[in-house]
């Protein structure tokens, strides 16, 4: 994989938000894409997190400002983010939950619907709205999952979220390419983040980890070139499509 330090293409001086930005993945996106010269905003509902975030990559020379967001209030999406046209948004919000469908109670189907997938839809829609208005070409990076391709046991208001997020995507793309805006979906699968450590270090864990033909959790470095090259000119002719990263999870024998 091409180090994602180097300069990917026409990315030095661009315009980024990443949501969900306060922990995991959203840190670690907004980390990459200041280190290649991006001006990142990081945005969460955890803005006292975000601004440390933002504070340590301005420490390092990079630019980066916090932007306090819940992305299931429609109306603020619209504000804040239909305020600026972004050049890339990286719609990573999310929440997960794991129960039984016959435990799933309606008001964890409506948190994980809300985020994952209105929430999503609220961010896209606003931020390719601006970028439609001023003329601008821009990209959309939704980050789903394996989960929204093939399905597992105890996630299913989840694996519906994620699966419409990816359909989600493949119509945006198709509406928005007039507009010179591109739509993808990244689907990682197991990666290990500071949310999760502890649950993979269990006997379930473990056992989950054997069922991945590379025998090993991904690592939020994994995805830095799928995103790189889905954000840069590299990937310029890609729209409408979802990019698996999972270590041949997907395609592995049911």
């Amino acid at each position: 994989m091409q180090d994602s330090h180097q300069s990917w293409p026409g990315l030095d001086g661009r315009t980024a938000l990443v949501t969900g930005a306060s922990s995991g993945l959203g840190v670690h996106f907004a980390r990459l894409l200041a280190a290649q010269g991006v001006r990142v905003t990081a945005a969460a509902r955890r803005v006292d997190k975000v601004e440390a975030l933002c504070a340590e990559i301005v420490a390092g020379g990079g630019h980066a400002g916090a932007l306090e967001l819940d992305v299931t209030d429609a109306r603020a999406v619209e504000n804040v983010v239909a305020a600026q046209a972004f050049d890339i948004v990286i719609n990573n919000a999310g929440v997960a939950a794991s129960a039984a469908a016959f435990d799933h109670d309606a008001a964890t189907i409506d948190r994980v619907i809300d985020t994952n997938l209105k929430g999503a839809f609220h961010v896209a829609r606003a931020a390719a709205s601006a970028m439609a208005a001023a003329g601008t070409p821009g990209v959309i990076v939704n980050v789903a999952s394996i989960l929204g391709l093939r399905v597992s046991g105890h996630v299913s208001a989840y694996a519906a979220s994620k699966a419409g997020l990816v359909q989600l995507t493949r119509a945006m793309a198709v509406e928005w390419a007039r507009h010179g805006i591109r739509v993808n979906a990244l689907c990682p699968g197991y990666i290990e983040t500071e949310l999760n450590r502890d649950f993979f270090e269990t006997d379930a864990g473990k056992a989950l980890i054997r069922r991945v033909p590379q025998r090993r959790l991904g690592q939020p470095e994994d995805l830095d070139g799928p995103l790189l090259l889905l954000v840069s000119d590299l990937g310029r002719f890609m729209t409408g499509t979802e990019l698996v990263v999972d270590g041949g999870h997907v395609a592995s024998p049911i």
